[in-house]
């Protein structure tokens, strides 16, 4: 397992914004994946979205059009940036570096960083 340390979650009232980051320790992870997943309470963890070692993203349809993902290599950083956020996109979001190049299965997970909307 990779050290993996998020940051970003909070409070926030619903149409606002949040930025979440993901800091993978130790060498360099350019030519892996790396993603993001959330969990609500009662729910299953679930997957928002991810960047390949090639700089292909992907979106889940349920945050198309509001999250966006990018990705600094040289400091081991992905970021998921929510826009017009919704009550029902209060979960634990989860930081996930894969293995390989263009998969997030298998990896390591982060500790998880709370969002929470309010109407």
């Amino acid at each position: 397992q990779v050290p993996l340390v998020e940051s970003g979650g909070g409070l926030v009232q619903a149409g606002g914004s949040l930025r979440l980051s993901c800091t993978a320790s130790g060498t360099l992870f350019s030519l892996n994946a790396m993603g993001w997943f959330r969990q609500a309470p009662g729910k299953q963890r679930e997957y928002v979205g991810h960047t390949t070692s090639g700089g292909s993203t992907n979106i889940a349809d349920s945050v198309k059009g509001r999250f966006t993902i990018s990705r600094e290599k040289d400091k081991n950083t992905v970021y998921l940036q929510m826009n017009n956020l919704k009550p029902e996109d209060t979960a634990v979001y989860y930081c996930r570096l894969g293995e390989g190049r263009a998969a997030l299965t298998p990896g390591s997970w982060g500790q998880g960083t709370q969002v929470t909307v309010f109407p």
